[in-house]
Formats: structure tokens, C-alpha cells, sequence
């Protein structure tokens, strides 16, 4: 079916459902279109055709036979190249493991798997998921960066290559490749998907998040995954109560960003939202400064094996971090931990009387170059505090390219995260 590479996975799905669409239809098309656009966006780091036909077929024949696995059934799916696969190299984007066959799938990939969907691919992850560039580009403009470090995953949804993939945050790197390529990046409460058979860096931080086209398709593939009841995003709930929040780095934002921004409130409320300013405690500004210090720590002895015994084939920019973070000791670490607890009492009890937060989803468009992959600025902090938070294109930045904002909610909340989430772009890209 021609342009099925450019259905959301929602329409997909349906298609698939009433017979006029096959899987296997629907992975030709993704496959095509990688062909055709890949050699000069590198999205993917391994590919094998056959096997994503050969998965697709039998997808059709179980649907032919009655037998539906699930929400995915059919749907091809990226899978960021720092989890695990079985049936593809897995080289967590740097040298080391050039090669690399792990024994067994990780395990979101096998519950996306059971569910029905088809693996396309590894999508390319910077060096070890760390900020080390790769060599992706912004399908929108390859002159600049798609972010990381899931930069294949949210490039590869946003040029129509494949409808989901998954992702993975540490710091910002699910979030800040939503915002630079104009797609929907969820990131869930953490722990909320399974990091079982993922390269870990800091297990108080790490969390895996799905991308979509837009935040219907990103809510199929986490309901899937975690097993909440797929929201409806037809017959939507009242209007939201939303805070807006700048956050302690909204000196960071450019001055696009901030413009934009600061419109935002207006429009929400035209469209009859509760819309307030949330200011929190002066402490927690605090919370920056203690994640880089659970970061470090906790990512330096994540990668004691890289570090101790292949320093030599790191990026600078890597080896430079692991080194360096060996001045935090183990009093600080703790210290921090508890800086962390104490910002979320404050956010609890800033989102009482709330629905959501939003705040911007990066300090801006993607910059021109791909030298790095942007600032950390307006993820970190989510990261830490473990909530739910859903990226959202909205705007449009000075060089033409997607801008937008992060809608936060309290830890568990998912469902009315992504319900806002998708309120919130409906008002402002309208």
C-alpha cells in the first residue's frame, strides 16, 4: 500500500485489523523508505531485511489463523542499540563490542514480541547511551543533530521509517531527540518497562520510554509494554488544570523557546483550561546539581569494565566523564540521594491541586552541527524524580525546525500524563 510507511501505528493497526492492510505490506513500505532515506540520515545501525519480512509473514498467517497476539500484532518496531537482541548484533554504539551477539532478547523486547510486533532493526545510540555525538542526523535538516542518545530511534520515527521505536533516558536522551525531531517521546514513571537486558549507566536514573508519531501512538506501544489500559484519546477528559512550570534552568532556554513559551498559557486557557504558574522552594534548584552527582557516580562503576580495560578506545568525551567522575565519594553520592528525596516531597506537593506541569521539552530547536548532542537542560530534573513525562512538538523554531514542550505528572500518573500530553498539542499546534 503506497505511503503505509507514513501511517501512525493507531491507523496501522486498525488497517491491519480490517484486512486492508498487511504486515508485511506495512515493513515493505518501512523498508523501502529506509532504503531510500537512510544512506544520508544513518539511522539504523543493523538491519536484516529478511528476517523483518520473514516475522511480518508470519504475523499475517497467525491473524489469517485467528490467532491476534496483541496490541503490536503486526506493527515493526526500532529497537535502540543499547538493548538486547538475539537475532541482531547488539554494539551499545561504541567499538568494544563491535560484533556483539547477545544469548537473549531484553526484556521490553521480548514483551513487544509477545504483543506481535515486528523487530526492524537496531536504531543508532550514542557511544554507550552517553553524550558522545553518533552519526545521525535530523531527518528535518541533516545540517543539524537529532539529539541523543536515542538519536536512530527518534529519527527514524520522525522521517517515516518506522512508526515506533524504543528508548531510553538516563539524563535527556528520550526527551531532547523527541524535541529536536518533532515527535512524541514518552518516558514513564520509572520502572515502569522492564530494563532487564539493557547496558545500564545509572540504575537510580535509567528508565525505558517509547517514541510515536504522535502521543495515540506512543500510548499503544506503552500499553503494551506495561499493561495499562489503552487510553482514549477519542472522548478526551475536561480540559486539564495545568501549572506552568520554567524550572530552576529557564536562563538556558533561548530566547525562541522562551517566546513561544511564554504565549503558551493563553492559548491553554482560551481553550478552557485551569492554567497557573507553579513556583517551588528555592531548594529545589538543588535537584540539578545532585542528579549530575548520581550520574556520575553511579554511570563511572556501570562502565567499570569499559573504563578499566578499554579507556583507550573511548571518545574523550566518555573517558574524560568516567575519569573524572571518580572525585565523588560515597558521602556525597548518599548526600545527594537525599537532596533527591527532598525535591520530591516538594514536587508532590506541588502538583496538589494539578493535573499536569508543563515546561519546555529543550532549550530550543536542534542546533546546526553535529559536534553535540544539545543541553541537558529541562530533563534531567523529570529523570530524577522518577514522574512520567511526555514530549510534544508544538512549535516551530527560527531556522524551520519542531520546538515543543513536556507535559510532567505526578509518579504513576501515566494515563492523564499522556491524555494532557495530547490535549495540550491539539490546542497548541492548532
Amino acid at each position: 500500500m503506497q505511503d503505509a510507511n507514513l501511517y501512525g501505528a493507531v491507523r496501522a493497526a486498525a488497517l491491519m485489523a480490517s484486512g486492508a492492510l498487511s504486515s508485511e505490506q506495512l515493513v515493505l513500505a518501512c523498508l523501502e523508505r529506509i532504503h531510500a532515506r537512510d544512506p544520508d540520515v544513518l539511522a539504523w545501525a543493523h538491519l536484516d531485511l529478511a528476517l523483518a519480512l520473514a516475522e511480518a509473514r508470519e504475523r499475517d498467517r497467525e491473524r489469517s489463523a485467528g490467532r491476534v497476539r496483541g496490541l503490536l500484532h503486526g506493527l515493526p518496531i526500532g529497537v535502540k542499540d543499547i538493548i538486547d537482541t538475539a537475532t541482531l548484533p547488539t554494539e551499545y554504539g561504541t567499538p568494544i563490542y563491535r560484533g556483539h551477539r547477545p544469548a537473549a532478547d531484553a526484556a521490553c523486547v521480548v514483551a513487544a514480541r509477545e504483543q506481535g510486533a515486528v523487530v526492524l532493526g537496531k536504531t543508532v545510540s550514542t557511544e554507550l547511551a552517553n553524550r558522545h555525538p553518533a552519526i545521525t542526523r535530523n531527518p528535518h535538516d541533516l545540517a543539524h543533530t537529532p539529539g541523543g542518545s536515542s538519536s536512530g530511534s527518534a529519527a527514524a520515527v520522525a522521517d517515516g521509517m518506522v512508526p515506533l521505536a524504543f528508548a531510553t533516558q538516563t539524563g535527556g536522551s528520550l526527551v531532547r531527540p523527541a524535541a529536536y525531531c518533532g515527535v512524541a517521546g514518552y518516558k514513564p514513571t520509572y520502572n515502569s518497562i522492564n530494563g532487564a537486558g539493557i547496558k545500564l549507566l545509572a540504575p537510580s536514573l535509567d528508565t525505558v520510554g517509547v517514541y510515536g508519531r504522535d502521543v495515540p501512538d506512543a500510548a499503544l506501544f506503552a500499553a503494551a509494554l506495561i499493561g495499562f489500559p489503552t487510553p482514549s484519546f477519542d472522548r478526551l477528559p475536561a480540559a486539564p488544570r495545568i501549572a506552568i512550570y520554567r524550572t530552576p534552568q529557564w536562563s538556558l532556554a533561548e530566547p525562541s523557546m522562551m517566546s513561544a513559551f511564554d504565549a503558551a498559557p493563553a492559548r491553554l486557557q482560551a481553550a478552557g483550561a485551569t492554567v497557573s504558574e507553579l513556583a517551588l522552594p528555592a531548594a529545589m534548584d538543588a535537584i540539578i546539581d545532585a542528579s549530575n552527582v548520581v550520574n556520575d557516580y553511579e554511570t563511572r562503576r556501570s562502565l567499570a569494565y569499559e573504563r578499566v580495560h578499554h579507556l583507550d578506545r573511548l571518545s574523550p568525551t566518555l573517558g574524560g566523564k568516567l575519569v573524572q567522575a571518580g572525585r565523588w565519594t560515597r558521602e556525597q553520592y548518599v548526600d545527594a540521594l537525599r537532596i533527591v528525596d527532598d525535591c520530591r516531597r516538594m514536587l508532590e506537593d506541588g502538583l496538589r491541586g494539578v493535573d499536569v506541569l508543563v515546561t519546555p521539552s529543550a532549550e530550543g530547536e536542534a542546533p546546526r552541527g553535529l559536534e553535540n548532542v544539545g543541553k541537558t537542560a529541562f530533563h534531567q530534573m523529570w529523570t530524577m524524580l522518577h514522574v512520567p513525562s511526555v514530549a510534544v512538538p508544538v512549535f516551530t523554531g527560527p531556522a524551520g525546525l519542531p520546538m515543543g514542550v513536556q507535559v510532567v505528572a505526578a509518579r504513576g500518573d501515566d494515563v492523564r500524563a499522556l491524555q494532557a500530553a495530547h490535549w495540550i498539542q491539539q490546542v497548541l499546534r492548532g
